[in-house]
């Protein structure tokens, strides 16, 4: 990726020096990620990770106090990957006519507050709508390098392309009415909608890299087809074939490897809102 010369944003909170563990719930592209990762190498049972998303009432937390952002060149990438979301997708909602609310990007280790309960590096990175902040332990790079074959600037930059993905929608009311959806839903249901979010997310973040490219030319040759590897090793067919030796496709909450493939390309290839409505297609 070419960034060099790219802004960086200002809207982090660098909890690093701090945290606390408490119990709760969001969305997450790395949950099922860390979950088979942990059973599978360190024998911990899935379920206990994935359960802190499954529901219950967010307990009462204290605010971690902000430190100031560190300036590693990790940190710096954050930042300004964050910055050109915020940049397109500013530019996406004016000619909308709807004015762009920018999330935060909060940079923790191990644990730490949120509106949503505890969140927890097990969680991989996360966005909880109850304060509209991406969560992210940088460690979890590491693991998407080593552990889950997909190394590169722009498989990292993608990850958090997607948890943008889901601020947009909260923004646009979509993941409310999926709340509202799940409500009357059976879990297998539930699993159905939670796909269909997280494909649509996926399609948001190739949106964001067909919008960055044509305005300011930040790809590289291969970045693309690094995204679409680290897409390609993410599907839940793909993680649960690694962690138990077979898939259950009515327990699949974020979609196959050729599903999440399918939507990003969609979205580089489009740039264009309309074509990820994951919500009114019958094939996925």
């Amino acid at each position: 990726m070419r960034l060099d010369d790219e802004r960086e944003s200002d809207n982090i909170e660098d909890r690093r020096d701090g945290g606390m563990s408490i119990g709760g719930r969001g969305l997450s592209l790395g949950s099922i990620v860390i979950a088979l990762v942990a059973s599978a190498v360190f024998g911990v049972n899935p379920l206990t990770v994935l359960g802190l998303l499954d529901g219950g009432a967010p307990t009462a937390i204290q605010q971690a106090a902000p430190q100031t952002p560190a300036n590693d060149e990790e940190t710096r990438f954050v930042r300004k990957v964050l910055a050109s979301t915020e940049d397109v997708w500013r530019d996406q909602f004016q000619s909308h006519h709807t004015q762009y609310r920018e999330p935060t990007l909060v940079l923790f280790r191990g644990s730490t507050p949120t509106a949503c309960g505890n969140g927890q590096a097990a969680m991989g990175p996360f966005y909880c709508p109850g304060d509209q902040k991406v969560y992210i332990d940088l460690g979890f790079y590491d693991i998407l390098k080593t552990r889950l074959g997909s190394p590169g600037d722009f498989a990292q930059a993608y990850v958090i392309a997607h948890e943008i993905g889901h601020h947009i929608q909260k923004l646009t009311g979509t993941s409310d009415k999926v709340d509202a959806m799940r409500g009357r839903a059976s879990e297998v249901q539930q699993n159905a909608l939670s796909v269909r979010l997280e494909l649509q997310a996926d399609c948001y973040a190739g949106i964001w890299a067909n919008r960055a490219d044509e305005a300011k030319h930040i790809l590289d040759q291969g970045d693309v087809e690094e995204a679409l590897n680290a897409a390609s090793h993410i599907g839940d067919d793909a993680l649960q074939k690694a962690g138990q030796g077979y898939a259950v496709p009515e327990t699949f909450t974020h979609g196959t490897s050729l599903q999440r493939v399918t939507w990003f390309k969609r979205g580089v290839e489009t740039g264009d809102l309309h074509a990820c409505n994951t919500f009114e297609t019958k094939t996925l």
